[in-house]
């Protein structure tokens, strides 16, 4: 099995097709983020999907007007019902442990021919709102899931592996 052709297919779509997922699909892309691992094996992620297009409109105008996240057919908000646990590390364990998730969503996406976008950008409270997510859940990202309607980017600029990487110590 070889994962960075899925990895490198992998895209921001902010185009998509008008045609809904099925569910099947749905749930093996919620199988992918629920054998994700976690710290402690707290699984503190919780995930509500949204096909409704009114709560999609909703959601888009709490993602500060992105337009193309009302037309992507589902969205996955992506939740942690939290005790804002600390790993030895000094970080917070559930921001990590939701975007580890949703990755292996986006992953299992690619794979089911889909596209999907990570979405930062919109407003906790109003979201919590629209959905009814109960005061200590946090929100940590949106996920937005349908078929393309574009092509992929002919080349993605990242950094040269000499700016990224080195071995056994910083040496940048």
């Amino acid at each position: 099995m070889d994962v960075l052709p899925v990895i490198k297919k992998r895209f921001s779509v902010r185009k998509y097709q008008d045609k809904p997922v099925d569910r099947e699909v749905l749930m093996r892309l919620m199988e992918a983020a629920r054998i994700a691992p976690s710290a402690s094996n707290r699984q503190e992620w919780r995930f509500v999907i949204i096909e409704d297009s009114a709560k999609r409109v909703a959601l888009c105008q709490a993602a500060m007007g992105q337009s193309f996240v009302s037309k992507a057919p589902v969205i996955i908000v992506a939740c942690a019902e939290t005790d804002d646990h600390v790993m030895a590390c000094g970080e917070k364990c559930y921001p990590i442990d939701v975007a580890i998730a949703l990755q292996h969503v986006a992953l299992q996406a690619v794979h089911e021919g889909l596209g999907t976008c990570w979405i930062g950008a919109f407003e906790q409270e109003k979201v919590k709102t629209i959905l009814g997510i109960p005061e200590g859940v946090r929100v940590v990202d949106m996920l937005t899931v349908g078929y393309a309607d574009c092509d992929p980017p002919s080349t993605k600029r990242r950094k040269d592996m000499e700016e990224i990487v080195c071995f056994e110590k910083w040496s940048f």
